[in-house]
């Protein structure tokens, strides 16, 4: 399920990203944050926006600064929007109806235990009743 998600209601900030990377580092916003507000969002209908509202939140927020690239760092927070919303999104798997062992199946078991039984009443030592 990919969401149509208007480029009016993303949120962009760009900082620098820390770590080693020397003069590059310390002076270009590579690093991206990203935040999508789920709440005032029209991309969405009412029952999915409640879905992901109550899996992810009212806002959801997205940091990258693998890359040295702006471009690849806002590519990569877009990716993993979608693919956050998208896991949100997915509906639960339908419940497991309980069920009742088979007859057979009941039969086979008090079968293997009978047998069991009787293999351990053969260890014991002869005359041991207690």
């Amino acid at each position: 399920m990919r969401f149509d998600i208007p480029e009016s209601e993303l949120r962009w900030r760009f900082d620098t990203s820390g770590g080693p990377g020397g003069q590059h580092a310390n002076r270009s916003n590579t690093r991206v944050e990203l935040t999508f507000n789920i709440e005032e969002s029209r991309a969405f209908d009412q029952g999915t926006r409640n879905r992901l509202i109550a899996r992810a939140g009212p806002e959801v927020r997205v940091v990258e600064d693998k890359s040295r690239s702006q471009a690849t760092n806002r590519k990569r927070a877009l990716r993993k929007l979608h693919s956050q919303l998208e896991e949100a999104a997915r509906p639960d798997p339908p419940a497991r109806r309980p069920t009742r062992p088979s007859r057979a199946a009941r039969k086979r078991r008090l079968t293997v235990k009978r047998a069991r039984g009787r293999i351990k009443n053969q260890r014991k030592t002869p005359g041991a009743d207690d």
